[in-house]
């Protein structure tokens, strides 16, 4: 796995600042007990000392199993009065004890050597954001994706149950070795987006970094980044070549000039050459592809990415019929 490296070094951070946030506050509501109840500042003196009474009861040998029974029986005593004075008053016998979210990993995002589920989860739900489709995210998948829309006049039913069924696959299996680039072609509300969607949700899920852009707001970061305007790239260039899944939407909306043109080409061309997956959504047809696009952007087009052809009804008006 190899999350988003911003994402990993963010996360990585929260957690060690969280658990250093519940020691403090454990220090804080020990500190409270001492103020109100002295006699508990008693007690954890004397049960500080246990560490260094075991030691010297090895170091004194003899019979070393009953000293540190005796030990152990004097603790559970103290750790008894100091439980009712607390219940006395009003506390929590666990009120003074560090109460980590993550119980597994105390908050520190590893068990031992291995990352811990709680940090897993918090990359994934990380990786939905940068990604730039947090919110699509959450309500479209593979699962809730239907075949019912394509049987419809002029619908493409094998062909949009080929395209699930080769991009569900993809997205399962995607591992570091994963190379492989489709191009999704359709009019508007055809169901690219949604299964782009459910692959990047898949992927990321799987603990990949997926980047999901417009091609119109890709050209916009080279854009600010080239013409120097003062302003950031929202997004930083090198993950348009690195991420492990590029998911271009709405090819063909952008301005076409020599740059924009230089700039698509130089995507395409870099990914292939570092073979890293690319999905692009275009509503252009495939001779309107060509007819936009020089011959090195078509040909790799054509050539490096699989297409899928999507055709139909647009599914916002049939399920906007269906409820009528």
């Amino acid at each position: 796995m190899s999350y988003n490296r911003e994402d990993y070094v963010r996360i990585k951070a929260e957690f060690a600042q969280k658990s250093i946030a519940a020691r403090r506050r454990a220090d804080a509501r020990q500190m409270e007990l001492y103020g109100r109840i002295p006699e508990v500042i008693e007690i954890d003196r004397l049960l500080s000392k246990t560490g260094r009474e075991i030691m010297a009861v090895i170091a004194k040998g003899g019979d070393v199993e009953k000293g540190i029974a005796d030990i152990r029986e004097k603790n559970e005593i103290l750790q008894k009065e100091r439980g009712e004075l607390l219940r006395k008053n009003g506390y929590p016998e666990n009120y003074s004890d560090v109460q980590y979210e993550c119980k597994k990993c105390d908050d520190t995002g590893y068990v031992d050597t291995k990352m811990c589920d709680c940090m897993r989860r918090a990359l994934v739900l990380a990786g939905y954001e940068s990604s730039g489709i947090g919110g699509l995210i959450q309500c479209q998948s593979f699962d809730n994706f239907s075949l019912e829309y394509y049987q419809s006049d002029g619908g493409n039913y094998e062909g949009v149950r080929c395209a699930y069924q080769n991009l569900r696959a993809f997205a399962e299996g995607f591992n570091r070795d994963t190379y492989r680039n489709h191009l999704l072609i359709g009019g508007t509300g055809l169901g690219k987006t949604h299964l782009s969607t459910s692959v990047a949700k898949t992927v990321i899920d799987r603990g990949f970094d997926v980047m999901y852009v417009t091609a119109t707001a890709m050209l916009a970061d080279f854009e600010t980044k080239r013409f120097g305007n003062g302003l950031s790239p929202k997004h930083n260039l090198d993950r348009y070549f690195d991420a492990e899944l590029l998911i271009v939407d709405d090819l063909g909306t952008e301005t076409v000039n020599q740059f924009t043109l230089s700039c698509v080409y130089e995507v395409i061309n870099e990914r292939i050459n570092r073979r890293k997956s690319t999905i692009i959504n275009t509503n252009l047809s495939k001779k309107d592809l060509e007819a936009r696009y020089n011959e090195r952007i078509a040909s790799r087009l054509f050539g490096e990415y699989i297409p899928f052809q999507f055709l139909g009804r647009d599914i916002r008006q049939q399920k906007i019929l269906k409820r009528m």
